[in-house]
């Protein structure tokens, strides 16, 4: 049996790591234990960067490997981009094996997978897609997860183009989806969404084409959130759900949120694990049962909600639409939550209909 431990952790900044320093050195976590790391950390791909190579140095000390042996071992998915109340921080997934009898009970399950190394022509391909399809159904197994309807959450961290990677792909006679690295990492974005969407079911294999790839908007999964990185040479997958297999303290539910402002939805969701809203927000019990919430943010998808326009794409602001869209649901359900110590992502690329957010919320069982 499995036991998956959930620490939320703040940073001062993309170096700090002290916070997990201290959990290791006072043995509340044993780095061996480590499976997964999900940061919200502030700035571009460089900070991001940073933020991971501080993690890898930390890990590597601690676990007596090398970087490269760190980040082959343990899956870092770091989201930039902190905009608004948003407060960076990082989540650190643990798994031990432990004496327990199995019961009908279902608790928090975490397995981790990768693909290949992707040629840059690949990128944003129906190759892309049955790549990540296949590590998701990987994910699934080191999970003990065996019904797809008890996956509640898929991460996946995938790569970008840069002039070196597609420089490469000519050099070869190969042709890559765009050289602009935009329009490459949305493609790369949705290549990944998809890949969730045909391992669990929600797309047909047989709809999968390089046309459809950011273009057909019907296929989509209401699992996945996906982020491109340059410094990514494989898409990592971190999947999350409940098992019979497991005895965390934690479950974790999902729900899809129509829009922005849907939060009928939202308080649905962390409903259904038990939580308690009082006056329009979590009761104090509740709030402290709250071990990590989850959103993909799909705000920037259209120039309108419910048929109110926006000016997301059009105003002064508008290239940093992804940011705002994180930002603004990050504010509503912070209010619900009483916490602003969300991760959202931004990327509407086959995450849910269009316009709607992912919601995945992470508790406490009572």
């Amino acid at each position: 049996m499995k036991n998956v431990g959930v620490y939320r952790l703040p940073m001062q900044g993309p170096d700090d790591v002290s916070e997990l320093k201290k959990l290791i050195e006072e043995n509340v976590i044993a780095a061996e234990d480590i499976v997964a790391i999900v940061a919200q950390t502030e700035g571009d791909g460089y900070a991001r960067g940073y933020a991971n190579l501080n993690f890898e140095l930390l890990l590597s000390e601690k676990l007596g490997m090398t970087r490269e042996q760190v980040t082959e071992k343990i899956p870092m998915l770091m989201i930039g981009l902190t905009g608004g109340l948003m407060s960076p921080h990082y989540t650190v997934f643990t798994r031990q094996d432990v004496e327990a009898v199995e019961t009908d009970e279902k608790r928090l399950a975490i397995g981790i997978a990768k693909t290949r190394v992707l040629k840059p022509e690949e990128y944003g391909t129906k190759t892309h897609v049955m790549l990540v399809a296949e590590a998701v159904k990987e994910a699934m197994k080191d999970a003990e997860i065996e019904d797809i309807e008890d996956v509640h959450l898929v991460e996946v961290k995938c790569p970008n183009l840069t002039a070196a990677r597609v420089a490469d792909a000519e050099s070869r006679g190969q042709k890559v989806v765009s050289k602009n690295f935009a329009e490459a990492g949305a493609k790369s974005k949705g290549a990944s969404a998809l890949g969730v969407a045909v391992a669990l079911g929600e797309v047909s294999a047989d709809a999968i084409t390089d046309a459809v790839i950011c273009q057909d908007w019907s296929l989509y999964s209401t699992k996945a959130s996906t982020s491109a990185g340059n410094e990514q040479v494989a898409s990592k997958v971190v999947l999350l759900g409940n098992s019979k297999k497991a005895v965390s303290p934690f479950t974790i539910a999902s729900g899809v949120m129509k829009d922005t402002i849907d939060v009928q939805e939202a308080v649905k969701t962390f409903e259904s694990l038990g939580l308690s809203f009082e006056q329009g927000a979590l009761d104090t019990l509740s709030q402290d049962r709250v071990a990590a919430v989850f959103i993909n943010a799909g705000a920037d998808a259209s120039g309108s909600i419910r048929n109110r326009r926006t000016t997301l794409k059009s105003d002064f602001l508008a290239g940093y639409q992804g940011i705002v869209a994180k930002a603004v649901i990050n504010a509503i359900v912070g209010a619900m939550i009483q916490d602003t110590m969300i991760l959202a992502s931004a990327g509407f690329e086959h995450q849910g209909p269009l316009g709607a957010n992912l919601l995945a919320v992470i508790a406490e069982v009572e």
